[in-house]
This record gives C-alpha cells, sequence and structure tokens, in this order.
C-alpha cells in the first residue's frame, strides 16, 4: 500500500521491462476477504493477474505474507489454518491457471517476530507462543494447498524461509546448535519429518506441543516443490557471552546465560549464501530458489549485493546443488523494514524502482536485473570494487 502499487496498474509494465519470468505476487487473504470470503472483493487481483498472464509472467501467488490473515483470526488459533484453506479454494476456483503458491511467507520468521519476540501481532513471548503459531502456520500451508490442488493438481508449493546460520563462542555452542536445527522447522514438518526421532520433538514436548499436533504432519505430509530461500546480510547470528563488547540492544539470554546476539558479518564473517544453499540442498535434495535478495544501503552496495547473491547461487550450482532461480525482492523496496515495520518513521529503501517521484523511477539495480535476466553480466564501475561485508571481513583477516 505505501509504495502507491496499488493503485498504479502500469507497475506491471515496469516489471515486464526488467525481463523476468516469474514474480511472487500477492491476493493477500486479509486484504481481498477480511471477512466472509462469500462477500470478497476480487477486482484488484483479477486486473492484475490478468495483465501479468498477457505479459507473459507467471505469478507465484503470495496469500498471507507478514502477518496473520484478517482481524478475525490468529496465528495461534485453528481458525488461521481451516480459514486460508477456505480461501486458498477460492483463488484456485477464480484463477485455475495459476499454478505456484507460497500460502504463507516464512513461517518460522513469522512466528518467531510474533510469537517469541512480541514484535507482531499476537505479541508473544515465549516458546509456546512462538511454536504454537508455527504449527498453526504450517498447518495453514498444508491445508492450503490441499484446497488448492482439488481444483488444480499440479499445483506447487513454494515454500519460502529465512536462510539463517548461527555460531557461538564454546560456551554458547549448545545454543547456536538448537537454533541452527530450529531453523529448518517449519521445512521439516510440512515434509512429516518431525517425527519421534526428530532431535527437536522431546524440546516441543517440553514447551507444551502436544504429539497428535506434531504428528499431523508426519501423516499428511506436504513437501515443497520448490525451498525459497531468503538470504539477508543480518541472516547470519553470532552468540557471545561477552556482553560488555556489544551494545545493550543485542543483549540477551536463554534463562542459563546471558549473551549478545549480534549480526555474524560483524563479529566472525559471512558463511555466504552458497554454503547455506549446499546445506538446504544436503538437507531436502528439493529445488531451491533465492526469493529475497534485498540490501537496505547505498545503490552501489545493493548492486554489489544483488551481485554478490547471483555469484552464490551460481558457486551452488556449480557444487552440485539445484538453484532454480534468484529473485530481487523487493522490487518497489521496503518501508520501515529497519524496525520490523513495528513504528511508523517513513524510512525507505529504494529497490528496482524508487517509488518517492511522482513515479516509479528505475535505479541501478532495475538496469542490473534486466541484464542478468538476459543472462548477462551486469556492467557497472562499482561492480569492480566488493561489497562492506567482504570489507569488513578481510578487515577481520588482516587483523
Amino acid at each position: 500500500m505505501r509504495s502507491g502499487h496499488h493503485r498504479r496498474d502500469d507497475d506491471l509494465d515496469r516489471f515486464a521491462w526488467l525481463g523476468v519470468s516469474r514474480l511472487r505476487y500477492p491476493v493477500l487473504w486479509e486484504r481481498t476477504a477480511p471477512a466472509a470470503i462469500a462477500d470478497a472483493d476480487w477486482s484488484w487481483p483479477d486486473a492484475r493477474l490478468t495483465k501479468l498472464r498477457a505479459l507473459g509472467i507467471s505469478p507465484i501467488v503470495g496469500l498471507v505474507h507478514h502477518g496473520s490473515g484478517p482481524a478475525h483470526t490468529s496465528l495461534v488459533e485453528d481458525s488461521f489454518a481451516d480459514g486460508l484453506a477456505g480461501f486458498a479454494r477460492a483463488v484456485a476456483e477464480r484463477y485455475p491457471w495459476v499454478d505456484a503458491y507460497t500460502p504463507v511467507n516464512e513461517p518460522l520468521t513469522t512466528a518467531r517476530f510474533s510469537g517469541l519476540y512480541g514484535h507482531w501481532y499476537p505479541h508473544g513471548r515465549d516458546p509456546h507462543t512462538f511454536i504454537r503459531a508455527l504449527v498453526v502456520e504450517c498447518k495453514a500451508t498444508a491445508l492450503a494447498m490441499r484446497a488448492i490442488r482439488t481444483v488444480n493438481p499440479r499445483a506447487q508449493l513454494v515454500l519460502t524461509e529465512d536462510l539463517g546460520y548461527t555460531r557461538a563462542t564454546p560456551k554458547l555452542r549448545y545454543q547456536a546448535d538448537h537454533e541452527n536445527e530450529r531453523r529448518w522447522l517449519s521445512i521439516d514438518l510440512v515434509c512429516g519429518r518431525v517425527d519421534r526421532q526428530h532431535p527437536l520433538r522431546p524440546w516441543l514436548r517440553h514447551i507444551g506441543i502436544a504429539d497428535r499436533d506434531l504428528d499431523w504432519f508426519r501423516d499428511a505430509p506436504c513437501p515443497p516443490d520448490l525451498i525459497g530461500c531468503n538470504y539477508y546480510v543480518t541472516s547470519e547470528r553470532f552468540l557471545d557471552d561477552n556482553l560488555a563488547a556489544w551494545p545493550a540492544h543485542s543483549h540477551g539470554g536463554n534463562g542459563r546465560h546471558a549473551y549478545a546476539d549480534v549480526e555474524a558479518v560483524r563479529a566472525c564473517g559471512l558463511a555466504g549464501v552458497d554454503a547455506l544453499l549446499g546445506d538446504a540442498w544436503a538437507r531436502y535434495g528439493l529445488p531451491l530458489a533465492i526469493t529475497e535478495a534485498h540490501l537496505g544501503c547505498t545503490r552501489e552496495e545493493q548492486l554489489r549485493w544483488l551481485v554478490y547473491m547471483h555469484d552464490g547461487a551460481c558457486r551452488a550450482i556449480a557444487s552440485g546443488a539445484d538453484v532454480r532461480a534468484v529473485t530481487a525482492w523487493s522490487i518497489l523496496g521496503a518501508f520501515d523494514w529497519h524496525c520490523l515495520v513495528t513504528r511508523e518513521v517513513g524510512v525507505y529503501e529504494p529497490g528496482a524502482f524508487d517509488v518517492r517521484g511522482h513515479e516509479p523511477r528505475p535505479t541501478a539495480l532495475a538496469h542490473a536485473i534486466r541484464a542478468l535476466a538476459a543472462g548477462q553480466r551486469p556492467d557497472h564501475p562499482v561492480l569492480d570494487g566488493i561489497g562492506w561485508w567482504q570489507r569488513v571481513q578481510q578487515a577481520e583477516e588482516a587483523a
């Protein structure tokens, strides 16, 4: 809404100019059917999806992005899963030609922000609310795909998740190990992998998740057709028990030890997107894509980041991973993501287009995307240098 896209259908012509063949595109539950599905207003997605089809761009339709659906439901209520399934079927019936869906974007990340950190509704701050939200989101994903496939049996599930990785000081290695296992939990659930031997099963039971809720996925697996890996410069974390080395806002703990949770890029460097894609490929053996590749920084660093991500995907392919695509998210930029949209400050990060003028203006990033989509290497002087995240790592290694 804040980008103005909802009122500009000519944005789709701009997206087509980039040369993209696939586009993650919203048909949001809370906007299209905020009350009863029978009262849904389809006018906006009707016009946009029809135009995308005419432009030759295949949408990956998102039904819930970051949020908890309409006001009458919540991530921790069964009504969310059943309601999303009903909406998903209605979308599939209206657009039977759509062949790919993301019913819930980043289930694990959304559950953490909504149920563990308290940033988003329902503002939980405990492990049970966190995992309850995750279980509901994953069940909603599976039920939504089941409903969609009654209309279009060939419809594909694109399950997106943040591709995080955590390292730690020796004292905190156990916490890093827990978080590195936990990062896969949304995918493990929908794949039916959280059986009685799963390493997190005892913890899940300890925080109050019933066996029947976990066994539901084992008995009705819904593995993704493609795992969408979202990766940011802050996705990799470092846990440090030396609190004095880091600012107070990074301080926290787990009830056993106090520690700072900081960006790994500033502490120990990045493992890199190619290494983490390799981890996902080794664990699941399912097709992969980078589905978000955004950096809120200068134009020069945004260009370097996109090429860095593309090169990382190419390295992962060379190592044997089945990586299908790189998504230049977010195409119209982002508002107030520096604070996870918890405050309306007006901080804007441009994307492929800058929307602050009379009409969206293509940025240098747009020209790089256009080149990559055409199978060409972007040609820009700033690409002769390396990104700040690489310079930081080089400085640490030299020290």
